[in-house]
């Protein structure tokens, strides 16, 4: 799917929060309503910080800060539990003008992991620092610290322990909820079923000076061992950002990281000549060719966004110039 900037408002900002198999059918309306909300309460974050003339990076802090307070997706709040029942969490982010990028991966105690890998990006000469150096770093810069408490969620532990009932590692955002929804905001992130799941969340804006800038974030698999890191925190996989185009990827992050889905968007545009339609339909052909399921967001320099996936949904939205807000779930004719 794409869309046009100069058919109509070019869009400014573009979101996602995670892919996979989302199904009308299995959505309440309770549940369906507290994600298009929380959605585009990110939206409006970002958009404020674009309309104060702030930068790209500044919008996509701000965007992905609502996502990482919030228990409905698989990233901060509400990341997801490890094998050993703790959250490992990984984020990146890209400034396109001048390439600089920043990401952190396998932390436990930074509340809003965005602000880490923001901080190695423009306070230290590194481009990734992980675990426990990774955190020490953080507090050194008067990043938000909280204790390991504040991750824990009865819902997600009950998400974990069914996991591995099933001797599966999986990703969050794929399935139905079984009937388990009771209406609290935690409960709407039970979302089972016995294959691959999907989360994450990321952000792409624009700002007035034309500036792109590209940031993700995640509390990556269920049930991981082994410090396993996906595509998230990774320049070239899960996020990458130049002059022409800003990436964010969620799905299966071992297929990003080897087919390195965010650069491949940006060089077929660049050295094949794409236009962003192109280069992001033809990025999902090789993943699902090989095997690999999600989706990815991109905008590039004119305006013009695409948001392909290759799983039933994706959580999505956008916002234009002019301040339109357009949220998505299911794939089309769902």
């Amino acid at each position: 799917m794409s869309i046009s900037g100069q058919a109509q408002d070019k869009v400014v900002l573009v979101i996602h929060g995670g892919a996979g198999t989302i199904l009308k059918k299995n959505m309440s309306d309770e549940k369906e309503a507290a994600y298009e909300a929380k959605l585009r309460e990110a939206l409006e974050a970002g958009y404020a910080e674009l309309s104060a003339g702030k930068t790209s990076v500044k919008a996509v802090q701000a965007t992905i800060h609502v996502m990482e307070d919030s228990p409905l997706f698989n990233a901060g709040k509400g990341a997801v539990y490890t094998n050993a029942e703790t959250q490992e969490m990984d984020a990146s982010i890209m400034r396109g003008h001048d390439k600089e990028a920043g990401a952190v991966a396998g932390v436990s105690t930074i509340k809003n992991p965005i602000d880490a890998a923001i901080a190695v990006m423009e306070k230290s000469e590194h481009v990734m620092l992980a675990g426990t150096g990774a955190e020490e770093f953080a507090e050194k810069q008067r990043v938000t610290i909280v204790d390991s408490s504040y991750f824990k969620s009865e819902v997600r532990l009950k998400q974990l322990k069914r996991v591995q009932d099933h001797e599966n590692a999986v990703l969050d955002h794929d399935g139905d909820d079984r009937g388990e929804f009771d209406g609290s905001e935690n409960e709407f992130n039970i979302d089972y079923i016995e294959d691959k799941k999907f989360g994450t969340v990321g952000a792409v804006a624009l700002d007035s000076s034309g500036n792109l800038a590209a940031g993700t974030s995640t509390g990556g698999m269920t049930n991981k061992r082994y410090h396993r890191v996906g595509d998230s925190p990774i320049i070239g996989a899960g996020t990458y950002a130049n002059e022409l185009v800003g990436v964010s990827c969620t799905g299966h992050g071992e297929y990003f990281i080897r087919n390195v889905v965010a650069y491949d968007v940006a060089a077929l545009m660049e050295y094949a000549d794409m236009t962003l339609e192109e280069a992001t339909a033809k990025v999902i052909e090789k993943q699902t060719e090989m095997g690999g399921k999600g989706g990815l967001i991109a905008l590039d320099k004119d305006g013009n966004v695409s948001l392909p996936f290759n799983t039933s949904g994706m959580y999505r939205g956008w916002v234009t110039e002019s301040g339109e807000i357009t949220i998505e779930i299911y794939e089309a004719g769902e």
